[in-house]
């Protein structure tokens, strides 16, 4: 019988999450609306006067970190208000009222910077000596002023200003292709019964054990990217000339060092993950072999590369039990960490079940009061692995919060899936430990060597990708469907080696890539699973030490840029090691999964 999904009101309330301890009304948050409504006046009585005296600047800066918190109050519970019923237009209504509030209090706070930047640095050493409270913001107000090689005349700022809503119309343009326009053929099993193809469907068809069903999807798929390949390779085209263009006028060499510049990232940190992998390509070609002989098949295609290599092994893990496993596979983490985790199961920072309207997929969100869990969770063992990654990044928003004041509570994207991923290596290695049966434990590493072929290697496989695009425009090279076509022919076939067939239809899959228009953001995945990797068996192997520095790094915030704060938790991200020693761990992996299928 197939289980009803309840409504909100009917959903148990020690399973939802606590909002009411951001605002216990929607009056009280109207109160506060009104608020922030009246902050872009407060803002440009300070226009014109930064520079005048420490104390104006101090208040001013005082100022924004009230703002930030407000807005954090605001727009946090009205998101998560509407995200527990996605069709009540109330909180959609209040979103997008706090997300009006905010943009006219940017727009009234557009001359921070050229202020910022115009006061001499003489004047502000005698600021800081003037008003002790201001050295506070100094690592604030220095990172501000390092850019100022990047920041251009008042005109010219606002052109840039003017053509920032221009900018987006690529990635604009593909989301209506992809998202709206491209419709897929139906796909055929092996009975000849049809099965939609749509964005949705695709990857879970992919997983089928119906190999007929498999193929007919991929050709689906791609077919139609196929189809439209000129149309989309001139969209890519458009978005890597909007890098180029904004490179170029804010005065820097590339495209990389522009947009890794922003989160204070060395250029060699993404260079240096490609070398890595690609020093480390053996163990992915044995996982291609193992995964061949495995299906029992004469050639393995790409739409053999996602059904699972072991058949599906019964678990189902209630949500009680799942906590239980979590808790325990962190106990190395000591009882500090683990009591803020309880923390959260005991206060209800985490919305837990499915109802009729609520946003799907799972989330943290690090509000000031506490963080915010939402969770879909379905027993299975991915829901557990979902629980542990989201209070990974719950208990890291936390102890940012605790820690740091408001200007530096707030982390980087870079390191933001270190401690989501660290708690679910550590789930892993748990449930390595504590598994006798053979056949559990070899489904247990297929889905460990499943995250890193498609988070290790598939990710830099596209942050590859997505720099040589970039290279050949700045080179002046064009970007053909063809070129597009061979290039990521050329990738497949490095990273995958001689032991599967590239399909000539998979050529096209960087039409499918919505990361190719997010700039370099695909490479984080791959670091922060090799620094998350390397972290947990630091942690695993030296314990306290190893947790404290961990913990410390948690708690830093933006306090330091994001390799010195991985830097003081054991890790050096500005080296290959970290990635080397993933990938050797992948290696053992495979190993281990041989041996066991040779026994059963």
């Amino acid at each position: 019988m197939e289980k009803k999904i309840p409504v909100r009101s009917e959903a148990d309330p020690k399973y939802t999450w606590a909002i009411e301890d951001v605002y216990a009304s929607d009056d009280l948050w109207h109160a506060d609306l009104e608020k922030a409504r009246s902050f872009p006046q407060q803002v440009e009585a300070y226009k014109g006067k930064l520079g005048e005296s420490a104390q104006t600047l101090l208040s001013f800066l005082r100022l924004g970190d009230e703002m930030n918190v407000l807005f954090d109050n605001l727009y946090g519970y009205a998101q998560r208000k509407s995200d527990e019923d996605t069709t009540n237009p109330t909180y959609q209504g209040m979103s997008s009222q706090a997300m009006s509030a905010m943009v006219a209090t940017d727009a009234a706070s557009s001359f921070e910077t050229p202020e910022l930047l115009a006061i001499p640095e003489e004047t502000l050493e005698q600021f800081y000596q003037e008003e002790p409270a201001l050295e506070l913001y100094r690592l604030c107000l220095t990172r501000i002023r390092e850019k100022r090689a990047h920041i251009l005349s008042d005109a010219e700022e606002k052109l840039l200003a003017a053509a920032g809503e221009m900018s987006q119309s690529p990635d604009t343009i593909y989301s209506m292709f992809g998202d709206a326009d491209l419709k897929f053929p139906d796909a055929f099993d092996n009975d000849g019964n049809a099965h939609p193809v749509t964005h949705g469907t695709y990857i879970p068809l992919m997983h089928s054990q119906d190999r007929v069903l498999r193929k007919s999807a991929f050709e689906s798929i791609y077919g139609v990217y196929s189809a439209f390949r000129n149309t989309a390779a001139a969209i890519l085209t458009a978005q890597v000339k909007q890098l180029k263009f904004h490179a170029d006028a804010r005065k820097y060499e590339s495209t990389l060092h522009a947009a890794l510049d922003s989160n204070h990232i060395p250029t060699e940190v993404y260079t240096n993950l490609i070398d890595a992998v690609h020093q480390n390509m053996a163990p992915m070609y044995r996982y291609v072999a193992l995964r061949k002989k495995l299906l029992n098949l004469n050639e393995l295609h790409m739409y053999d590369l996602y059904t699972p290599i072991v058949g599906d092994v019964d678990i189902n893990i209630p949500y009680e039990e799942a906590k239980q496993t979590v808790y325990d596979a962190l106990a190395p983490m000591g009882d500090s960490y683990r009591a803020i985790l309880q923390e959260g199961f005991d206060n209800r920072w985490i919305d837990v079940y499915e109802n009729v309207g609520k946003c799907s997929g799972a989330y943290s969100a690090g509000l000031r009061v506490h963080p915010y869990v939402l969770l879909n969770y379905s027993g299975t063992l991915d829901s557990m692995f979902t629980l542990a990654h989201e209070m990974g990044h719950a208990i890291h928003s936390y102890l940012s919060n605790k820690n740091q004041p408001v200007v530096y509570s707030g982390y980087s994207i870079f390191v933001a899936e270190v401690a989501s991923t660290c708690n679910e290596a550590l789930l892993m290695q748990h449930l390595l430990r504590t598994t006798t049966d053979k056949r559990r434990r070899a489904y247990l590493i297929n889905y460990f060597l499943e995250q890193f072929r498609t988070t290790l290697y598939r990710q830099t496989m596209f942050a590859e990708f997505e720099l040589e695009i970039n290279r050949r425009n700045e080179r002046g090279e064009s970007l053909t469907a063809a070129s597009l076509n061979e290039l990521y022919h050329e990738l497949n076939h490095q990273y995958f080696g001689d032991g599967i067939v590239i399909d000539s239809e998979i050529d096209v899959e960087w039409a499918r890539i919505p990361h190719f228009y997010y700039d370099y953001y695909v490479y984080q995945y791959a670091t922060g699973y090799s620094a998350a990797i390397a972290l947990s068996r630091r942690i695993l192997k030296e314990g306290e030490p190893a947790v404290k520095d961990y913990i410390n790094f948690l708690s830093g915030g933006c306090s330091a840029d994001p390799i010195t704060l991985l830097r003081g938790a054991g890790v050096d991200m500005a080296t290959t090691q970290p990635i080397t020693e993933a990938l050797q761990l992948f290696d053992e992996l495979i190993t281990e999964m041989e041996q066991l299928m040779e026994e059963s």
